[in-house]
């Protein structure tokens, strides 16, 4: 009987994984939880901030799904798009005075506060393991040759006759 070992970097791999989709999940619950407080910043006839944080919130969780359920480059190149796009809105409306753009509102805001730290910081972390996920996503795919695990057999009477 064959029986699959597991190796180090599928281990190393799923920690990666699971670290990151909590690192998402932060990145997630951090925007909706504020969507109530930007709601009110609203380009005439475009997005509300509130609309964008929906948004961030949504994807980062499809992000964090996917990454639970597929270590696939492709799903490591969109985690690290996601998080990289989250983590530059808030460095550009953090530092730099942009104002609107199309339909997306002005949404400089110089103040930082403990859940928008803690979500730069999740999404720089994510940003970092989506990375070096990328990078070692077939090492960690690799699967490993079976053990033989020695069987025991029973000798069988030939002689002896079934009654069912």
């Amino acid at each position: 009987m064959r029986v699959p070992s597991v190796t180090a970097w599928q281990v190393a791999g799923w920690m990666l994984r699971l670290a990151t989709a909590a690192a998402l999940a932060i990145d997630a619950y951090a925007h909706a939880d504020l969507v109530d407080h930007y709601a009110i910043n609203q380009n005439p006839g475009g997005l509300s901030q509130g609309d964008l944080f929906h948004i961030e919130s949504g994807v980062a969780s499809l992000a964090a799904l996917l990454i639970i359920l597929s270590g696939w480059r492709l799903v490591w190149a969109f985690v690290a798009l996601v998080a990289a796009s989250a983590l530059a809105a808030i460095l550009i409306s953090a530092n730099y005075d942009i104002g609107s753009i199309g339909p997306v509102p002005d949404m400089y805001e110089p103040l930082w506060f403990t859940e928008k730290t803690m979500t730069a910081w999740a999404e720089a972390f994510a940003i970092g393991f989506a990375v070096i996920g990328f990078a070692l996503a077939s090492s960690f795919r690799r699967r490993p040759a079976a053990r033989q695990v020695e069987r025991r057999e029973e000798p069988v009477d030939a002689t002896a006759t079934w009654r069912g």
